[in-house]
C-alpha cells in the first residue's frame, strides 16, 4: 500500500469539487482537504504540512486586470510550495497559474474547447490523448524550464517541471470533472459558453454522461501516475 499523504486542495468558494481526482486520491488513502480562500493566499506556510498542492480551475480570467492581484499572491504561494520541497499539480486555470508562477504566461486561447476534445500527446503517461473534458477560453505557455507534455488547437495541455525546488505538474484539461459538476459549469456559465459555441448545452450535458464510466476509469489511471511522478 502506498503511503498515507496530505493533499492540500486550493480553489474558490462555491467551486471546489475535486471529482474524480478527489475520489482516486481518496481510495488511494490519502488525505485530500481544502481551502477556499485562494483570494487571501499569500505566502506559503510550512505548518500546513502539505506533501501536494492541488490547485483546482476558477471562473476568473488569469491575464484579466481584475485577477492580477490574486494571480501574484497565489504565484508567490506555489513558488514557495516548491521551494520548500512540496510538490504542486495545477488543474485548467490552476494550471496556467502555475505555468505564470514560473515564468510562463497566460493569455487567450487561439481556439477555446468547451466539451471532450483529443489532444496531440507528447508523453502518454502524464497526458495521455483522451478525450478529456476541457472548458477554457484562456492558454498558457509553459515555463521555459518545463517539458511539454502535450497540445492541441487551443494551446498548450500539459507541462512538467522540476528546476524550482520539487516537482510541477500542470495540465490545461479537466480529468477531475464528472458530468455533474460539468453540468453546472454550463448552468453558471451559460451565456459564456455560447460566445464560444456551445449550441446545445443538453447535447454536451448528454455526451458527458454518455462517457461517464470511461472518464473516471482513466482519470484513476492519470492520478496514479502524476503522483508517483511528484512525489518520486
Amino acid at each position: 500500500m502506498n503511503p498515507r499523504r496530505h493533499v492540500l486542495v486550493v480553489g474558490d468558494v462555491g467551486d471546489d469539487d475535486t471529482g474524480y481526482v478527489g475520489l482516486r486520491l481518496r481510495e488511494q488513502h490519502h488525505v485530500v482537504t481544502t481551502r477556499v480562500d485562494r483570494d487571501r493566499l499569500d505566502a506559503w506556510d510550512d505548518r500546513e504540512r502539505a506533501d501536494l498542492v492541488l490547485l483546482l480551475g476558477s471562473g476568473r480570467s488569469g491575464h484579466a486586470d481584475d485577477s492580477a492581484a490574486v494571480v501574484e499572491r497565489e504565484s508567490r504561494y506555489v513558488r514557495g510550495a516548491l521551494a520548500s520541497g512540496v510538490p504542486v499539480l495545477g488543474i485548467c486555470y490552476g494550471g496556467q497559474l502555475l505555468a505564470h508562477a514560473l515564468g510562463g504566461s497566460i493569455g487567450p486561447s487561439p481556439a477555446p474547447e468547451i466539451g471532450l476534445f483529443p489532444l496531440d500527446s507528447l508523453d502518454p503517461v502524464l497526458c495521455p490523448p483522451g478525450p478529456w473534458a476541457q472548458m477554457h477560453s484562456d492558454a498558457f505557455v509553459a515555463p521555459p524550464t518545463s517539458r511539454v507534455l502535450g497540445t492541441s488547437a487551443g494551446g498548450c495541455q500539459g507541462f512538467d517541471d522540476d528546476a524550482h525546488g520539487a516537482r510541477a505538474l500542470g495540465w490545461q484539461f479537466h480529468p477531475e470533472v464528472t458530468p455533474h459538476e460539468f453540468g453546472t459549469w454550463l448552468d453558471k456559465l451559460g451565456p459564456w459558453a455560447r460566445r464560444h459555441g456551445v449550441d446545445d448545452p443538453d447535447a454536451l450535458r448528454e455526451t458527458m454522461w454518455a462517457h461517464e464510466d470511461d472518464l473516471r476509469a482513466r482519470s484513476a489511471v492519470l492520478v496514479d501516475a502524476a503522483v508517483a511522478h511528484l512525489w518520486a
